[in-house]
């Protein structure tokens, strides 16, 4: 006899509700209009909208960037971030879940950034499992996926030191705003993952180590 699968437990509604989210090292605060010119702050430190591979705002083009958030964040489909580093609370860039599927308990994490003194920190490796903790033991999500530019080898690395599994390359699958056609590597944690993933993250940031 085949054993009887449970359903899952109903969902919470709204699915994708503003919260805020808060650990040791940073606060993910719902992000909000007045954020932008933080974030503009952010970005210029490093000049990070100058990578190939990110679609990350320069800094007059933040409001509008924030702007298109805050839409998505109306139609249920994602919830922005502003990410605070801890202890100083300023304001070092911004996260996203998104691409919400609430009958399918799936969500992405992504249109990550951090201005440059926030990277190689501690910030991100937080920030992933207030996010991922979240989506799993919150939501109730049996899936989250985390996309990037296949040639980002940094961004690849981080998401496989999280302990996200590569489940493949979507081959010619984004123009990216100078032209370039992207091929966008796809990592995915599950619900049956999200245990291993969990103590990982909570060893990484025991031993200070940054992803």
């Amino acid at each position: 006899m085949i054993p009887a699968m449970s359903d899952p437990a109903p969902l919470p509604a709204p699915w994708l509700g503003p919260v805020t989210l808060a650990d040791a090292h940073v606060v993910l605060e719902p992000l909000r209009a007045d954020h932008a010119p933080d974030l503009a702050a952010a970005v210029a430190d490093g000049r990070v909208w100058e990578a190939p591979w990110t679609t990350v705002p320069a800094p007059e083009a933040v409001l509008a960037w924030v702007e298109v958030a805050l839409a998505q964040r109306a139609g249920e489909g994602a919830l922005p971030f502003a990410v605070r580093a801890l202890p100083a609370g300023d304001v070092v860039g911004s996260t996203r879940l998104f691409a919400a599927s609430p009958a399918d308990r799936r969500l992405e994490v992504g249109h990550t950034w951090y201005a440059a003194r926030a990277q190689r920190t501690a910030v991100n490796t937080a920030c992933k499992r207030l996010l991922l903790g979240h989506a799993f033991d919150a939501l109730g999500c049996l899936r989250v996926e985390l996309r990037t530019d296949a040639l980002n080898v940094r961004s690849r690395r981080a998401i496989e030191r999280l302990g996200a599994r590569l489940e493949g390359v979507l081959r010619r699958h984004r123009v990216m705003p100078g032209g370039r056609v992207r091929d966008t590597a796809v990592y995915a944690v599950t619900d049956d993952d999200w245990p291993q993933v969990r103590a990982r993250l909570a060893a990484l940031l025991a031993r200070g180590a940054a992803t």
